[in-house]
């Protein structure tokens, strides 16, 4: 363990002594009427394009029972899943689950797997051929569990009667039928690609003639070409509706962005006059942004239900081509008369709100004894845990806590009236870690966890600040405060459940030979209180620490005023002691 890792887990731990045994409650009842939020979903915070450091090419995106699992092309020889507990997938479990047989019309060129879970089964429809491209067919796997990182058999190609060039498809979900829609040729010249759409009897086969949808006919879908594109669907509900989103121009140029066809709602989807194409793209690349080739999307839920979120591949420069396509994800808006408002790509320097209850880890059944796995950590740390819980015994209830079952917390939990929360110092190994909480006697029960950390390099920069790389902060990065008055850091989009007094702890270096004091406060017009980090070495972060009164719901916590260059790896939220 370097010293930096050891430095921020001495500092905490200390902290922790001091205060005590580091464990608070509060609980939700009458008693605090007023001062509840009503509609907390989770401890929010910002994150910050893009969504993995490896290329992740054409992204496929479902949430499913507390997780994100992503496909992408991955190198065109196999088919990968990767697993988070968060849209981010930096700390992501990542698992090659089929390779193809070598010799096979399917073993080269594996482009846009996309997983699906369909009537009960994961399936994951991708494109390949033997070598050549003309060759290209689809083709899709199955699920021999209900783990969508275990193992897939292959079932053969989806095709139907003309067995022509396919690639890209999916299946499409409508009145309790089935579709599928991919992007093909008319014949067996590379012109141009079409989106087509066909009737399937079960998820492996289509039971009906194609139709053609749409042809790359418009001016924007022809930039690049020839050959014309439309390629890279995905399906997008909303309100009753349907729409197929794809992608067109070349995705070898910056020009690749994406349109929309729309269904007319309650009508036959195998009827192609029913569908209307947008003319202009949704969603195409921004120069101010630094935002190329924006396309080959799916959608996807926040934790919560209650967003919509796309999941594209841009790039950073126009001349990439097909390199350096990494993941990047926004939220959908939708006017008053249902039209989808997706805005403009955002750069890789905005803070964008977290989706709604991301970072709050349910138990797969509440109950007094329960285990939350795949909790990610980069480094060695000690870190605050927020548990949810339910106490209606009428007394206070006895809980440990223990990570992969060597530390162990006592937890007291109040009576509750709804849902509680009890705040907790739990140390955390570097990679991901098992959370166990056990109730004595058996009885209330613990709903979720959370760990409410915000990293500094994900917060919003102003004029005093910038975002740095540093593969020695706890997720791989960290903001630089330089001195002079001004805005260093805003950490937006801070939720409590309830109001009241609450410890800001900020892990900072300064290295400026002298000390570094900077201010801190909440933007609701409340007075600035005072941080100094003594000067020390470089990445050795120390923890500092204040009390702010945040209301319930959101907030944002700046930091400005910096009197010497400090260094900021993330800020630790816990519900204080002295209220």
């Amino acid at each position: 363990m370097n010293a930096k890792r050891w430095a921020v887990t001495t500092a905490a731990v200390l902290l922790v002594a001091a205060a005590g045994i580091g464990v608070w409650a509060m609980k939700d009842n009458a008693n605090e009427a007023g001062r509840i939020a009503a509609d907390y979903k989770g401890h929010g915070g910002t994150f910050k394009n893009t969504l993995a450091e490896i290329d992740t090419p054409d992204p496929a995106v479902v949430y499913k029972d507390g997780y994100y699992y992503m496909t992408f092309t991955h190198n065109g020889a196999d088919v990968m899943v990767m697993k988070s507990r968060t849209i981010d997938f930096k700390q992501a479990e990542r698992k090659v689950v089929w390779y193809p047989v070598i010799g096979t019309n399917y073993s080269a060129e594996l482009w846009a797997p996309e997983i699906q879970f369909i009537q009960g089964k994961w399936y994951i429809y991708f494109a390949a051929d033997d070598g050549q491209n003309e060759n290209h067919r689809m083709f899709v796997l199955e699920a021999d569990t209900d783990d969508p990182m275990g193992s897939y058999t292959f079932k053969g190609q989806v095709k139907d009667d003309t067995d022509k060039w396919a690639i890209d498809g999916l299946a499409m979900e409508l009145n309790d039928k089935l579709y599928f829609v991919w992007s093909g040729w008319e014949g067996d010249i590379n012109l141009q690609q079409n989106t087509y759409i066909a009737p399937m009897s079960d998820p492996l086969t289509i039971s009906g003639p194609r139709v053609l949808l749409s042809e790359p006919d418009l001016e924007w879908e022809k930039a690049g070409g020839p050959p014309y594109i439309n390629e890279g669907h995905s399906i997008l509900h909303h309100n009753g509706q349907v729409h197929i989103v794809y992608s067109g121009a070349g995705s070898w140029t910056p020009f690749y962005a994406l349109g929309m066809l729309s269904l007319k709602e309650g009508a036959d989807p195998l009827v192609a006059s029913n569908w209307t194409k947008a003319q202009e793209p949704i969603l195409k690349m921004d120069e101010d942004a630094g935002v190329y080739g924006p396309g080959h999307n799916s959608f996807v839920t926040s934790p919560d239900g209650t967003e919509q979120w796309i999941v594209y591949h841009a790039t950073t420069a126009p001349t990439d081509g097909w390199g350096n396509r990494k993941a990047r994800a926004q939220k959908l808006a939708w006017d008053e008369a249902g039209n989808l408002q997706i805005g403009k790509p955002l750069s890789l320097d905005t803070a964008i709100e977290v989706p709604a209850g991301m970072g709050v880890f349910k138990a797969a059944a509440a109950s007094a004894d329960v285990s939350f796995d795949l909790i990610p950590s980069t480094i060695h740390t000690t870190a605050p845990l927020i548990i949810h819980y339910r106490n209606d015994t009428g007394e206070k209830l006895q809980a440990s806590v223990s990570v992969n079952g060597e530390q162990t917390v006592d937890v007291v939990l109040p009576e509750t009236d709804g849902t509680g929360y009890a705040y907790a110092d739990v140390s955390l190994a570097a990679g991901m870690n098992e959370v166990h909480i056990a109730i004595a006697g058996g009885q209330g029960r613990i709903e979720a966890v959370e760990l409410p950390r915000y990293e500094a390099e994900y917060a919003a920069a102003g004029t005093k600040g910038e975002a740095e790389e540093n593969l020695f902060s706890s997720a791989g990065g960290k903001a630089v405060i330089t001195p002079g008055e001004g805005e260093g850091l805003r950490f937006a989009n801070i939720q409590v459940p309830v109001s009241g007094a609450y410890e800001i702890r900020l892990a900072g270096a300064n290295t400026s030979g002298d000390n570094a004091e900077l201010q801190i406060r909440e933007d609701s017009g409340s007075k600035a209180k005072r941080v100094v980090f003594p000067n020390g070495k470089r990445n050795n972060y120390q923890i500092q620490s204040v009390i702010l009164q945040l209301k319930a719901g959101k907030n944002a916590i700046i930091l400005e005023n910096a009197t010497a260059e400090v260094h900021i790896d993330y800020m630790d939220i816990l519900r204080s002691s002295a209220q």
